[in-house]
Protein backbone atom coordinates (compact mmCIF):
# COMPACT_ATOMS: atom_id res chain seq x y z
CA UNK A 1 0.00 0.00 0.00
CA UNK A 2 1.38 3.37 -0.68
CA UNK A 3 2.00 5.90 1.86
CA UNK A 4 -0.78 8.20 0.52
CA UNK A 5 -3.24 5.37 0.65
CA UNK A 6 -2.26 4.43 4.33
CA UNK A 7 -2.22 8.01 5.24
CA UNK A 8 -5.91 8.25 4.12
CA UNK A 9 -6.94 5.01 5.70
CA UNK A 10 -5.53 6.32 8.83
CA UNK A 11 -7.57 9.38 8.64
CA UNK A 12 -10.60 7.86 7.60
CA UNK A 13 -10.17 5.37 10.68
CA UNK A 14 -9.77 8.05 12.91
CA UNK A 15 -12.77 10.10 11.80
CA UNK A 16 -14.73 7.03 11.34
CA UNK A 17 -13.50 4.01 14.09
CA UNK A 18 -17.14 2.17 13.36
CA UNK A 19 -17.15 2.13 9.60
CA UNK A 20 -13.49 2.35 8.33
CA UNK A 21 -10.62 -0.41 9.36
CA UNK A 22 -7.36 1.11 10.56
CA UNK A 23 -4.65 0.42 8.03
CA UNK A 24 -2.90 -2.55 8.24
CA UNK A 25 -0.02 -3.64 10.66
CA UNK A 26 -0.37 -1.06 13.34
CA UNK A 27 -1.69 -1.96 16.73
CA UNK A 28 -5.03 -1.83 17.86
CA UNK A 29 -3.70 0.13 20.97
CA UNK A 30 -1.55 2.70 19.41
CA UNK A 31 -4.93 3.71 17.15
CA UNK A 32 -6.80 3.55 20.28
CA UNK A 33 -4.60 6.76 21.53
CA UNK A 34 -5.09 8.57 18.33
CA UNK A 35 -8.81 7.84 18.43
CA UNK A 36 -9.12 9.07 21.37
CA UNK A 37 -6.68 12.56 21.28
CA UNK A 38 -8.00 13.48 17.66
CA UNK A 39 -11.50 13.05 18.99
CA UNK A 40 -11.35 14.05 22.11
CA UNK A 41 -9.42 17.92 21.41
CA UNK A 42 -12.31 18.60 18.66
CA UNK A 43 -14.62 17.60 21.11
CA UNK A 44 -13.60 19.93 24.00
CA UNK A 45 -13.09 22.58 21.73
CA UNK A 46 -16.54 22.63 20.63
CA UNK A 47 -17.74 21.84 23.90
CA UNK A 48 -15.80 24.99 25.72
CA UNK A 49 -17.02 27.14 22.48
CA UNK A 50 -20.89 25.84 22.97
CA UNK A 51 -21.11 25.80 26.82
CA UNK A 52 -25.11 26.02 26.65
CA UNK A 53 -25.60 24.04 23.70
CA UNK A 54 -24.00 21.51 25.50
CA UNK A 55 -25.62 21.45 28.06
CA UNK A 56 -29.13 21.06 26.77
CA UNK A 57 -27.97 17.23 25.57
CA UNK A 58 -27.10 14.18 26.95
CA UNK A 59 -23.66 12.88 26.81
CA UNK A 60 -24.40 9.85 24.21
CA UNK A 61 -26.44 12.83 21.77
CA UNK A 62 -24.33 15.29 22.28
CA UNK A 63 -20.73 13.26 21.64
CA UNK A 64 -23.09 11.35 18.45
CA UNK A 65 -23.54 15.42 17.39
CA UNK A 66 -19.90 16.18 17.20
CA UNK A 67 -18.87 12.65 15.45
CA UNK A 68 -20.91 13.26 12.86
CA UNK A 69 -19.50 16.74 11.90
CA UNK A 70 -16.28 14.97 12.65
CA UNK A 71 -16.79 12.37 10.00
CA UNK A 72 -18.29 14.86 7.65
CA UNK A 73 -17.04 17.89 7.65
CA UNK A 74 -13.67 18.90 6.03
CA UNK A 75 -12.56 21.77 7.90
CA UNK A 76 -10.44 24.42 6.11
CA UNK A 77 -8.43 25.55 8.69
CA UNK A 78 -5.88 24.23 10.95
CA UNK A 79 -6.39 26.75 13.94
CA UNK A 80 -8.18 25.08 16.33
CA UNK A 81 -9.82 28.97 17.23
CA UNK A 82 -11.74 28.01 13.20
CA UNK A 83 -13.51 24.93 14.70
CA UNK A 84 -16.27 26.91 16.27
CA UNK A 85 -16.99 28.71 12.96
CA UNK A 86 -16.53 24.77 11.18
CA UNK A 87 -19.07 23.41 13.38
CA UNK A 88 -21.58 26.57 13.08
CA UNK A 89 -20.95 26.19 9.28
CA UNK A 90 -21.72 22.71 9.66
CA UNK A 91 -25.39 23.01 11.48
CA UNK A 92 -26.56 25.44 9.05
CA UNK A 93 -25.35 24.05 5.93
CA UNK A 94 -25.24 20.10 6.22
CA UNK A 95 -26.80 19.40 9.73
CA UNK A 96 -30.01 16.92 9.62
CA UNK A 97 -31.38 18.18 13.01
CA UNK A 98 -32.88 15.17 14.81
CA UNK A 99 -35.61 14.77 17.95
CA UNK A 100 -32.67 15.60 20.48
CA UNK A 101 -32.07 18.83 18.81
CA UNK A 102 -33.62 21.70 20.21
CA UNK A 103 -35.45 23.91 18.01
CA UNK A 104 -33.53 27.19 18.31
CA UNK A 105 -30.42 24.80 17.69
CA UNK A 106 -29.34 27.34 14.84
CA UNK A 107 -29.78 30.26 16.90
CA UNK A 108 -28.01 29.57 20.11
CA UNK A 109 -25.06 28.34 18.55
CA UNK A 110 -24.86 31.61 16.57
CA UNK A 111 -24.93 33.65 19.32
CA UNK A 112 -22.98 31.51 21.42
CA UNK A 113 -19.83 31.77 18.19
CA UNK A 114 -20.22 35.37 18.22
CA UNK A 115 -19.72 35.54 21.76
CA UNK A 116 -16.40 33.57 20.81
CA UNK A 117 -15.52 35.14 17.70
CA UNK A 118 -15.33 38.71 19.74
CA UNK A 119 -13.45 37.55 22.91
CA UNK A 120 -11.14 36.35 20.19
CA UNK A 121 -10.95 38.71 17.66
CA UNK A 122 -7.25 40.19 17.32
CA UNK A 123 -7.45 43.76 15.53
CA UNK A 124 -4.88 45.17 13.16
CA UNK A 125 -4.57 47.95 15.18
CA UNK A 126 -6.66 49.66 18.33
CA UNK A 127 -9.32 51.62 17.38
CA UNK A 128 -9.72 55.29 19.15
CA UNK A 129 -12.83 55.70 20.84
CA UNK A 130 -15.56 58.29 20.32
CA UNK A 131 -16.82 60.11 23.63
CA UNK A 132 -20.26 61.97 23.78
CA UNK A 133 -19.71 65.32 22.80
CA UNK A 134 -17.54 63.97 19.43
CA UNK A 135 -20.95 62.22 18.50
CA UNK A 136 -22.96 65.62 16.67
CA UNK A 137 -20.20 65.99 14.40
CA UNK A 138 -17.65 63.29 13.91
CA UNK A 139 -17.73 61.04 11.28
CA UNK A 140 -19.33 57.52 13.21
CA UNK A 141 -18.15 54.13 12.76
CA UNK A 142 -19.27 51.03 15.20
CA UNK A 143 -16.92 49.50 16.80
CA UNK A 144 -15.43 46.10 15.38
CA UNK A 145 -15.58 44.74 18.33
CA UNK A 146 -19.85 45.01 17.96
CA UNK A 147 -21.83 43.18 16.39
CA UNK A 148 -25.96 43.54 16.01
CA UNK A 149 -27.99 40.52 16.26
CA UNK A 150 -31.18 39.20 16.24
CA UNK A 151 -33.27 35.57 16.41
CA UNK A 152 -36.63 34.82 17.66
CA UNK A 153 -35.73 33.47 20.75
CA UNK A 154 -34.60 35.15 23.75
CA UNK A 155 -31.25 33.31 23.68
CA UNK A 156 -29.48 34.74 26.28
CA UNK A 157 -32.00 33.27 28.80
CA UNK A 158 -31.83 29.86 27.35
CA UNK A 159 -30.47 27.33 29.96
CA UNK A 160 -31.27 23.24 30.58
CA UNK A 161 -34.07 24.90 32.71
CA UNK A 162 -35.69 27.56 29.96
CA UNK A 163 -36.05 25.80 26.31
CA UNK A 164 -38.81 27.70 24.07
CA UNK A 165 -40.27 25.37 22.20
CA UNK A 166 -41.80 27.77 19.35
CA UNK A 167 -40.02 30.86 17.67
CA UNK A 168 -41.69 34.48 19.18
CA UNK A 169 -41.26 38.01 18.56
CA UNK A 170 -37.40 38.27 17.73
CA UNK A 171 -35.14 40.02 19.83
CA UNK A 172 -32.56 42.67 19.52
CA UNK A 173 -29.08 42.70 20.87
CA UNK A 174 -26.22 44.49 20.51
CA UNK A 175 -23.07 42.31 21.24
CA UNK A 176 -19.68 44.13 22.31
CA UNK A 177 -16.26 43.53 23.77
CA UNK A 178 -15.73 46.80 26.22
CA UNK A 179 -12.68 48.36 26.86
CA UNK A 180 -12.08 45.52 29.97
CA UNK A 181 -12.39 42.99 26.81
CA UNK A 182 -15.21 41.25 28.76
CA UNK A 183 -18.13 40.54 26.30
CA UNK A 184 -21.26 42.21 27.03
CA UNK A 185 -25.05 42.20 25.69
CA UNK A 186 -27.69 44.78 25.39
CA UNK A 187 -30.96 44.05 24.08
CA UNK A 188 -32.30 46.89 21.71
CA UNK A 189 -35.34 47.74 19.94
CA UNK A 190 -35.94 47.62 16.24
CA UNK A 191 -35.70 51.49 15.91
CA UNK A 192 -32.25 51.47 18.06
CA UNK A 193 -31.32 48.04 15.63
CA UNK A 194 -32.17 49.55 12.33
CA UNK A 195 -30.02 52.83 13.71
CA UNK A 196 -27.08 50.59 14.60
CA UNK A 197 -27.13 48.73 11.54
CA UNK A 198 -27.07 51.74 9.20
CA UNK A 199 -24.09 52.58 10.64
CA UNK A 200 -22.83 49.46 10.23
CA UNK A 201 -23.35 49.70 6.51
CA UNK A 202 -22.85 53.69 5.90
CA UNK A 203 -19.45 53.44 8.28
CA UNK A 204 -17.80 57.61 8.24
CA UNK A 205 -21.33 59.01 8.01
CA UNK A 206 -22.31 61.85 10.65
CA UNK A 207 -25.19 61.90 12.50
CA UNK A 208 -27.56 64.23 10.26
CA UNK A 209 -25.93 62.10 7.45
CA UNK A 210 -27.40 59.04 9.53
CA UNK A 211 -30.51 60.98 10.45
CA UNK A 212 -31.43 61.85 6.69
CA UNK A 213 -30.62 57.90 5.99
CA UNK A 214 -33.07 56.60 8.41
CA UNK A 215 -36.19 58.93 7.70
CA UNK A 216 -37.32 57.25 4.61
CA UNK A 217 -37.34 54.28 6.65
CA UNK A 218 -39.31 55.48 9.43
CA UNK A 219 -41.66 57.94 8.04
CA UNK A 220 -43.75 57.87 11.78
CA UNK A 221 -40.93 60.21 13.61
CA UNK A 222 -40.29 63.92 12.41
CA UNK A 223 -36.66 64.82 11.66
CA UNK A 224 -36.53 66.34 14.76
CA UNK A 225 -37.60 63.55 16.71
CA UNK A 226 -35.04 60.75 15.53
CA UNK A 227 -32.26 63.14 15.41
CA UNK A 228 -33.21 63.60 19.61
CA UNK A 229 -33.56 60.15 19.35
CA UNK A 230 -30.40 59.30 17.57
CA UNK A 231 -28.41 61.43 19.40
CA UNK A 232 -29.18 60.09 22.69
CA UNK A 233 -28.92 56.82 21.86
CA UNK A 234 -25.76 57.29 20.13
CA UNK A 235 -24.15 59.03 23.12
CA UNK A 236 -25.05 56.37 25.17
CA UNK A 237 -23.27 53.56 23.30
CA UNK A 238 -19.97 55.93 22.68
CA UNK A 239 -20.41 56.04 26.73
CA UNK A 240 -20.40 51.73 26.05
CA UNK A 241 -17.02 51.62 24.05
CA UNK A 242 -18.75 50.65 20.78
CA UNK A 243 -18.46 54.06 18.67
CA UNK A 244 -14.89 54.60 17.15
CA UNK A 245 -13.33 57.34 15.05
CA UNK A 246 -12.61 54.57 12.56
CA UNK A 247 -13.63 50.58 11.58
CA UNK A 248 -10.36 48.78 11.99
CA UNK A 249 -12.00 45.15 10.52
CA UNK A 250 -15.57 44.86 9.08
CA UNK A 251 -17.30 41.79 10.90
CA UNK A 252 -17.98 38.65 8.77
CA UNK A 253 -20.68 36.32 10.16
CA UNK A 254 -21.77 33.23 8.84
Amino acid sequence: MQFQQIQQAFIAHIKDPEHQSAPEGIEDRRMAIYRELFFNNVEGFIANAFPVLKSLYKDTAWHALVRQFFIQYQCSSPYFLHIAEHFLHYLQQNYVATEHDPVFMLELAHYEWAELYLATKQLPQAETLLNAEQIVDAPLYLSSLAMVLAYPYEVHQISSAYQPEAPGEVKYYLLYRNTADDIKFVLINQLTAALLQTLQQSGGSTLSALVQQLLPLLPQFSEQQLMQGATALLQDFAAKGVLVSFQAEQNSLP
